[in-house]
């Protein structure tokens, strides 16, 4: 995953509500509707928060008619969680590492 790409997710992922919808997707997709029903928030709120997780490529889109039915894209979700986690183990193999040029 490009760094770039794992800069915007990691924006989107910063609003706490946005987070509660990702934690609800997880579970599978979910109408917009029944995204709606948690949160105390207008329905044009709701599409600026799914706009910017659909953005970002975490969240996939599906429409039915007049209703929208959102899901994690498992690839993209995936690819950050690899991602992130390499970013650790980078950071514990260099800590293993002698820093020559400060001694």
């Amino acid at each position: 995953m490009d760094p770039s790409d794992c800069a915007l997710i990691c924006k989107a992922l910063g609003d706490s509500n946005r987070m509660q919808i990702v934690r609800m997707l997880s579970e599978g997709e979910k109408c917009a509707c029944k995204l709606l029903e948690k949160f105390d928030i207008t329905q044009p709120t709701l599409s600026h928060h799914m706009k910017i997780l659909c953005e970002c490529g975490i969240v996939s889109v599906r429409k039915d008619g007049k209703w929208a039915y959102y899901s994690l894209d498992d690839e993209v979700f995936g690819a950050f969680g690899r991602y992130i986690a390499s970013l650790g183990a980078a950071s514990v193999a260099s800590a293993h590492e002698s820093d020559e040029c400060c001694s």
